[in-house]
């Protein structure tokens, strides 16, 4: 079974899904005025390991992540530039999804836009009017009351008289009580050409709103899991949370995750600090995707992650221990077994604690020093090995990590299988011309006790 710190009850719990063995989950996706940073991508990359373990464990997953392409940012960069909305947010969502590629996050289900959901959102908007949980003002906002809903606070454990004091973010409009905030914001000039209308006039969503209306399209009004990070947590999911719950009558969501902040040598990233970072600078650097992703995973979700350029060697060595322990075991075997060793269940057992990726990794490499010490005795057996393959399969399965295997070419593959012929008729001047041949087209062929074996250059 697998449990999960539950940010709404404030304690570990047992995950139960809604429908047997398929999991519906949301999470908060980029808002595309700018290129996402690496923080960001810790929580995209806790995501991933939580929708990877569900997979991992035999459950099937619908994943929604939102793209935000209106809202203050976006509008104020389109405005700036002199730009059209879309054309700003387009660019900037083919960045993220090129990212997300290149640090193999599994791709969601589905990656709706705000912009092509304005109908729902007016449509909840008026619901809620029409329960008595929002209201209008004179210029046409429209506000949700939030001494309507008596839960409200319950993620962060906020009184509502203490609210307006705890808000970093202003929704720049004059609401009734100024603990309140915008389902629906009037247009203004400094919003250029970006507004819609509405039953309240021109304008546009406000923020919360638009999660609200996305998940429970896609979702539904009552699904699984809402994840997001820490910074999320207030205002955000405390406000989509009230909206939600007022609107559909319903829970709304049953667990909700939050990941902790990545700080860069040993501070929040900041412009002013030189400490600000997207994916491109990492990998400018010399840092490869990989690597990036197994600093982030080798700490809990729920703890701070520490980010520094001087730890690429740190994550190129453990990442090299495994994928050599892996090419040492193929060159004898490769082939997989259905069981795997004993460490196996340990290692599937902190993954079901509160994706305890930390007692995981640790385990893992327990079991990497012994069998590599018993490679080096030839205490192996053909099973032994075969297991192994399997483990860490699983393994990377889980934590993607380990270099991806390259698409020999065909006519690479024929050369080599030529080659071996050569080798075999002992014409070892034949075997050194096609060796030199695959080697021109950036390919190097190890002779091994198994065989020829093609490597990238």
């Amino acid at each position: 079974m697998i449990s999960f710190y539950n940010s709404l009850t404030k304690k570990k719990e047992q995950f139960e899904p809604i429908s047997d063995r398929k999991v519906k989950m949301y999470t908060c996706g980029p808002t595309v005025y700018d290129f996402s940073h690496i923080g960001n991508f810790r929580t995209f990359l806790f995501e991933d390991l939580l929708k990877r373990v569900f997979i991992a464990f035999g459950y099937e997953v619908d994943h929604v992540m939102n793209i935000t392409d209106v809202d203050d940012k976006t509008i104020k960069k389109s405005v700036i530039e002199k730009k059209e909305l879309k054309d700003i947010t387009s660019h900037y969502t083919e960045a993220f999804i090129k990212d997300i590629k290149s640090l193999r996050i599994l791709e969601a289900d589905t990656y709706p836009n705000a912009t092509d959901h304005i109908d729902e959102m007016i449509e909840m908007i008026e619901n809620l009017i029409k329960k008595g949980h929002a209201y209008q003002i004179d210029d046409g906002s429209v506000f949700f009351k939030i001494d309507t809903f008596s839960k409200y606070g319950a993620l962060v454990n906020i009184e509502k008289s203490n609210i307006s004091n705890d808000l970093e973010i202003s929704d720049e409009y004059s609401a009734d009580n100024a603990n309140d905030f915008a389902l629906w914001k009037s247009y203004k000039e400094e919003d250029g050409k970006t507004y819609w209308d509405s039953p309240w006039g021109r304008g546009r969503p406000g923020w919360h709103i638009e999660c609200s209306a996305m998940s429970v399209k896609y979702l539904g009004s009552h699904f699984d899991i809402h994840c997001g990070g820490v910074d999320n947590k207030f205002p955000h999911h405390e406000n989509e949370l009230a909206q939600s719950c007022c609107a559909l009558d319903s829970p709304f969501v049953n667990y909700w995750l939050h990941s902790e902040f990545l700080m860069v040598d040993g501070n929040k990233m900041s412009k002013s600090l030189n400490n600000f970072y997207v994916l491109s600078d990492l990998f400018d650097a010399g840092f490869e995707p990989e690597e990036f992703r197994y600093l982030v995973l080798s700490a809990h979700y729920r703890t701070r992650v520490n980010f520094s350029m001087k730890r690429k060697r740190e994550a190129k060595s453990a990442i090299a221990r495994i994928s050599n322990t892996r090419e040492r075991l193929i060159e004898i075997n490769n082939e997989s077994s259905k069981d795997y060793p004993e460490e196996f269940k340990k290692f599937n057992a902190c993954l079901a604690n509160d994706l305890d990726t930390p007692g995981a990794l640790a385990i893992f490499f327990d079991w990497i020093r012994k069998i590599n010490s018993l490679l080096d005795q030839n205490k192996l057996s053909t099973e032994d090995i075969a297991r192994g393959n399997s483990f860490i399969s699983f393994f990377d399965s889980i934590f993607a990590i380990l270099p991806q295997k390259e698409i020999i070419p065909p006519e690479i593959v024929a050369l080599a299988e030529k080659r071996e012929q050569y080798r075999i008729n002992r014409d070892w001047a034949g075997s050194d011309k096609i060796r030199s041949e695959i080697e021109s087209r950036g390919w190097l062929i190890k002779d091994t006790v198994n065989g020829p074996k093609l490597l990238k250059k």
